[in-house]
């Protein structure tokens, strides 16, 4: 059975933190690539709405691996409860497909 692909988001606090839980992920078949981008997110928290910057993980891996990224996300993780979504993918292309399942594989 060939893995499902699935895009994986999570927010976390600064780059540094991004550029942690990127390079464990990676490091550890959990993701095939992960991108990292600055952003600017309202919530709202313990009664508040809050602003903060944060950075976006966009992480790129098959559903298999879902339940242990999560695992390995919440472990460095610095936020009582972090975000992380997963979202189905499509339509990817095939090449592409191929390398990513290769790279978590």
């Amino acid at each position: 059975m060939n893995p499902e692909p699935i895009v994986v988001m999570c927010t976390v606090g600064g780059r540094d933190e991004a550029a942690a839980i990127a390079r464990m992920l990676v490091e550890n078949r959990l993701a095939a690539c992960v991108q990292a981008m600055p952003i600017e997110s309202w919530y709202r928290w313990d009664g508040a709405v809050q602003n903060d910057s944060e950075v976006m993980l966009h992480i790129k891996t098959v559903k298999s691996r879902f339940a242990a990224l999560c695992e390995a996300i919440e472990a460095l993780h610095s936020y009582d409860v972090p975000e992380i979504l997963a979202l189905p993918v499509t339509d990817v292309s095939p090449r592409y497909l191929d390398w990513m399942r290769d790279a978590v594989g």
